[in-house]
């Protein structure tokens, strides 16, 4: 459980709302040494596209993942063209209980999670899962990503219907027997939750603080390797969700 209590000593609430200020000149130096290496924690895996995926249609549609420390997640799908909000939250439990200091206690059943809104003529459902499991997160990893322990950060799909959930089961099945991650995958598929969104604080992280030594490490890479692996989903713009708010 270090891992949990390194992270929410990282994550308070007032050095979140501080951001760069709060770091200091000592953080600032730190950064500097974290920048160098452009490797991560985790390194993105080539993937198959899913045989199975949804109609491409017009008008939104949501989908909600879980995949570790939201500030990654959420800040590799405000890259992806045809996401027009992602937004970093809690799914999996009670509204009462969706407080960033509650569900660090592994406790509520909540993952941290992110909901994305998209374009389906855009970029598909099946687009997303693809970008979910070989660049947002390791999908092989059991109530853990990297250095955050706990169910809350859990691998999750939280379909929003039968149509999401066929085409994530789906793919999952296709991923495990192509063996294309040196283990299985270990995501769950979660029906009938709600989102809940995150404090403001921890909204649009990683845009917000990119010198902060826990981004620099484990998420400007997964930018990165989006970028990398797909060029024709990736935008240089984030969509944010601060920004949206205000206007």
């Amino acid at each position: 459980m270090n891992g949990i209590k390194t992270k929410a000593a990282r994550r308070s609430p007032f050095f979140t709302r501080g951001a760069v200020a709060a770091l200091g000149l000592a953080a600032v130096a730190a950064a500097a040494f974290w920048q160098t290496p452009a490797r991560s924690a985790e390194d993105a895996v080539v993937i198959p596209p899913p045989a199975v995926d949804e109609k491409a249609a017009g008008g939104t549609e949501t989908a909600i993942f879980a995949g570790g420390c939201f500030w990654g997640v959420q800040g590799v799908f405000q890259h992806v063209k045809g996401v027009s909000k992602a937004v970093s939250g809690y799914t999996g439990g009670s509204a009462e209980n969706a407080v960033y200091e509650t569900v660090g206690s592994g406790r509520t059943g909540h993952a941290e999670s992110v909901e994305i809104t998209y374009d389906p003529s855009k970029v598909t459902y099946g687009q997303l899962l693809q970008v979910y499991f070989s660049v947002a997160h390791n999908p092989t990893q059991l109530n853990y990503q990297g250095p955050d322990q706990g169910t809350q950060y859990r691998s999750t799909i939280f379909a929003e219907n039968d149509e999401q959930k066929k085409v994530a089961e789906s793919y999952i099945a296709q991923l495990d027997k192509a063996k294309v991650f040196a283990k299985p995958i270990v995501t769950t598929l979660e029906t009938g939750k709600t989102f809940y969104p995150a404090e403001d604080y921890h909204q649009d992280f990683l845009t917000l603080n990119p010198t902060y030594p826990y981004i620099v490490y484990n998420d400007l890479p997964k930018i990165e390797n989006l970028k990398s692996l797909f060029p024709k989903l990736y935008t240089e713009k984030p969509v944010l969700v601060l920004a949206s708010s205000k206007s």
